[in-house]
């Protein structure tokens, strides 16, 4: 037993070499990972800055030391947790104080990014997401606006069944003028009843087509609209002075999509369709005989059925175009750097993977630094003092040894000559 001690094996001499390396690494190390620690820290609060300046109201004095303060916060908090953590769970022996101390540093991290790393995100590319934000917000106003358009549109394409709905009544009032639908020539009730109807659909027809104009000019209006809020998404200068340009145009969008909703003429041919057979005023019938009323009565009641069938076929041609999905309200809605970053998160993952990686980048030096401690602590296992012992140690000790002695002799001194007596001078 005391011949294996005082004599190493090939595998545990290797091992002593590779722990002693490492050793020495790591003092190396050590000379300037604080230094690199504070820049990082350093770095982010900068960042943070950016991004907590984009959130606070400008107060002049009182908005920039508020965020100083808090960037310096962010720093002193970021570099006093990971200089905790590359010291202590490196340091861990046991399993459960391993296990603690990283589930530590996971809390620690999500702490970080939740206070820093979304700031550096929004400084890193904040105007960018509110670019981002005022883009997707054209689309949707571009998207509603020919919504409305189309609807508008189809709602015009009723004018056509209106005309040919009026044509029908007018040959028809022609054909009794002539005496060849009641058999009695002239203008007499049949006659009256047909041109009443035709006239209502000929201000009905009038009246879709004054719409026609309006329609194109809304339609104009807006995409001149639309042109101009696309040159402020891309335009040159500070993003917050373009949204508030930007907010200016939507609204007026807004004003113009609402103008298109009302141009739809479908609730009106769909109302007219039906007052079509319910509104027709009977006239007294003014037939010389009774076979003449007879047969004005017999073709009114045609007239009738033919003015119900009429309106049902208007009325189902204005709720297809009633059925018709409107478009979606659209409402631009000013947004800050930070939260646009959050919303379109998606759009920018390298942004976030720099903001990020600045602050849990000392989380890979903790568990390198904690392999590293590991394999030290493999290297020396079962190992006394004695076999640790290097010349440098040894050396030192002797020292250290050769101080104490020296130490040790000038006090005994002092303490013999406080004990012999002085003699005194003759």
């Amino acid at each position: 037993m005391t011949e294996k001690r005082d004599r190493l094996t090939a595998e545990e001499a290797r091992g002593l070499r590779t722990a002693k390396e490492l050793e020495a690494h790591l003092a190396w190390l050590d000379t300037f990972t604080p230094a690199a620690l504070g820049v990082l820290a350093i770095a982010s609060g900068i960042y943070t800055y950016l991004g907590v300046s984009s959130l606070l109201e400008d107060n002049g004095a009182v908005t920039f030391f508020a965020a100083v303060a808090y960037s310096i916060a962010v720093s002193v908090g970021i570099f006093v947790f990971w200089s905790y953590m590359l010291r202590l769970l490196p340091s861990m022996r046991t399993a459960s104080g391993f296990i603690g101390l990283t589930v530590s540093t996971i809390v620690g991290s999500v702490a970080i990014i939740a206070m820093s790393s979304w700031l550096n995100a929004a400084a890193l590319a904040g105007a960018a997401a509110v670019e981002q934000h005022l883009e997707n917000t054209v689309r949707d106003y571009q998207a509603a606006l020919e919504q409305a358009h189309d609807i508008a549109l189809s709602g015009q394409a009723l004018g056509r069944e209106v005309e040919r709905a009026r044509q029908s009544f007018e040959e028809l009032a022609e054909l009794e003028q002539s005496g060849d639908l009641s058999g009695t020539a002239g203008r007499g009730a049949v006659f009256r009843v047909l041109t009443q109807k035709a006239e209502e659909l000929r201000n009905l027809e009038e009246q879709i087509a004054n719409q026609q104009p309006l329609i194109e000019d809304a339609f104009q209006q807006g995409n001149e609209i639309l042109a101009r809020m696309r040159e402020l998404t891309v335009a040159p200068g500070p993003v917050d002075r373009r949204s508030v340009q930007f907010s200016e145009e939507s609204v007026k969008l807004a004003g113009v999509i609402s103008r298109l909703n009302q141009y739809n003429v479908a609730p009106l041919v769909a109302r007219a369709a039906g007052d079509l057979p319910s509104s027709v005023v009977l006239p007294e019938l003014d037939g010389r005989s009774s076979e003449v009323r007879d047969a004005q009565s017999s073709t009114i009641n045609s007239v009738l059925n033919a003015l119900d069938q009429r309106g049902k076929t208007l009325r189902t041609a204005a709720e297809e175009v009633l059925e018709i999905e409107p478009p979606i309200e659209t409402a631009y809605n000013p947004i800050s750097s930070a939260d646009a970053v959050i919303k379109y998160a998606h759009n920018f993952v390298p942004s976030w993977a720099g903001a990020i990686a600045i602050d849990l980048l000392p989380a890979v030096l903790v568990f390198v630094l904690a392999i590293t401690q590991a394999a030290i602590r493999s290297g020396k296992d079962g190992m006394s003092i004695e076999d640790t012992l290097t010349l440098s140690d040894l050396r030192a000790a002797m020292n250290a040894m050769k101080d104490v002695e020296a130490t040790m002799g000038v006090a005994d001194a002092a303490i013999l000559d406080r004990a012999t007596p002085k003699k005194d001078e003759t």
